[in-house]
């Protein structure tokens, strides 16, 4: 038996439990995720967001339970998206460029935060270690997954901010078959296995991940594969 499956045996934890530890950090990533759209779009003069509750970090208000259920069941998922009227930003498309830009930063950035503390505890402090590994491995995942450029993606929003307004106007037009493309994805990975997404982003989340944990990542990824055997 290798080293990291004797350290997760050590934590004693049953699928139950780490799936329950998992849910508060689904929640609060999620939570930081939609917040930060929302205080970028402030900043920039669309208080749409605060008109209407949004700018809150009570997980209640951007929950999303079909997001959230694909979490679990697929592994990466979506919270209800945070309203924004561009009509109000004085340069729309670079200002929704960095509204959209700021949920992927800011999930990196707590990836970064829980990658620190991670490695300053032992595997023995089961609890924690296993919350901060979901918190590396959520916000890694949630950063990379939104900044694929799809509507309704944060990605979209990004890469019309980077080219001419004649290719932003063609971009756009495509927009509405963006949803229903992710969507068949999704059900074409998990009902057919064809593993596109997994071929798309697994590679830089789990590089990324291993970068910010080092030597903590055998014990993330088992904690992952025990989740969701």
């Amino acid at each position: 038996m290798d080293r990291p499956t004797q350290e997760l045996q050590r934590l004693f934890l049953s699928k139950t439990q780490l799936m329950i530890l998992m849910t508060p950090v689904i929640l609060f990533s999620l939570t930081v995720h939609e917040y930060s759209h929302g205080r970028v779009a402030l900043l920039f003069g669309d208080d749409t967001a605060k008109k209407l509750g949004r700018l809150s970090f009570n997980p209640i208000r951007h929950l999303d339970i079909l997001g959230v259920l694909f979490f679990y069941f697929v592994g990466f998922g979506w919270a209800k998206p945070v309203p924004v009227n561009w009509k109000n930003f004085e340069n729309p498309r670079q200002d929704m460029m960095y509204v959209a830009i700021a949920g992927p930063l800011s999930n990196l950035a707590m990836a970064v935060v829980c990658s620190f503390f991670i490695r300053l505890i032992s595997p023995e402090f089961s609890y924690l270690f296993v919350i901060l590994a979901y918190g590396i491995w959520i916000n890694v995942a949630l950063a990379i997954f939104n900044m694929l450029p799809m509507f309704p993606l944060d990605g979209s929003s990004v890469l019309k901010g980077m080219v001419s307004n004649k290719v932003a106007d063609k971009l756009t037009d495509l927009d509405r078959f963006g949803a229903f493309l992710i969507l068949g994805v999704f059900l074409m990975d998990h009902f057919a296995h064809t593993g596109i997404l997994g071929t798309i982003l697994m590679t830089p989340i789990n590089y990324s991940v291993l970068f910010l944990s080092q030597e903590t990542f055998p014990l993330i990824i088992q904690v992952l594969k025990a989740s969701f055997a």
